[in-house]
């Protein structure tokens, strides 16, 4: 038995360590199903065995497996979507882990000092709204971002408005009102220095935040 269950860690590691390049990036990452599965599989292996000796350390693994690759499966499809029909639309998709990330520049959502979309951008959040209705199973977290110009109070309320304003489009093309929150945090989140145009520009964005759902068997 103890062979057996070295060699599921053995397996579960190697799993949990397989890289592929990124297709959009060059770079190689970590393929996240295989990580949460060989997680899963660790963990049900271990499980397993204590519970019902070889025979429960096989079963405990494929359980395992499946139960932790889950979300990241489900998030790995989700991305793999949001990437094919926002291709070349100036919209980044991040991933971090658990979270999938959409970043949107200010300067192809909004106007100077405006909540208002752009009329050249509903196109793109069409594209997104198609796959969240797809991907029912995840929350969507929108935040609107400013630079540090101007006042503070102003900045909070105007990133604020433009996450509502995402957000109320996205309901509007069939995205559940119960997936979807929103809010604003002003210049407090800067991904670039406030010192130049450069960086200004992208800290004025919106970011659309896809998290696991509670309470939901993915």
């Amino acid at each position: 038995m103890k062979k057996t269950v070295l060699a599921l860690t053995a397996a579960a590691v190697f799993t949990t360590g397989c890289q592929s390049p990124n297709p959009y990036t060059g770079e190689a990452e970590f393929n996240k199903t295989s990580k949460y599965g060989g997680i899963g599989a660790l963990a049900g292996a271990a499980v397993g065995a204590l519970a019902n000796g070889k025979r429960g350390a096989l079963a405990g693994a494929a359980i395992g497996a499946a139960a932790g690759a889950g979300w990241g499966y489900y998030a790995d499809r989700q991305e793999d979507a949001l990437r094919q029909h926002l291709r070349s639309t100036g919209v980044r998709v991040v991933r971090n882990g658990d979270q999938l990330s959409l970043i949107m520049p200010g300067n192809i959502t909004f106007d100077t000092d405006s909540y208002n979309i752009q009329a050249g951008f509903y196109r793109t959040l069409n594209s997104v709204g198609m796959v969240l209705r797809e991907f029912d199973q995840s929350i969507v977290e929108v935040v609107g971002h400013t630079d540090s110009t101007g006042g503070r109070a102003h900045n909070m309320q105007l990133s604020e408005n433009r996450a509502r304003s995402v957000s109320s489009y996205l309901i509007n093309q069939g995205v559940l009102a119960n997936r979807v929150r929103y809010y604003g945090v002003g210049p407090d989140r800067p991904i670039a220095s406030n010192g130049n145009p450069q960086g200004r520009s992208q800290n004025r964005r919106v970011e659309i935040n896809l998290l696991p759902m509670s309470g939901v068997q993915y």
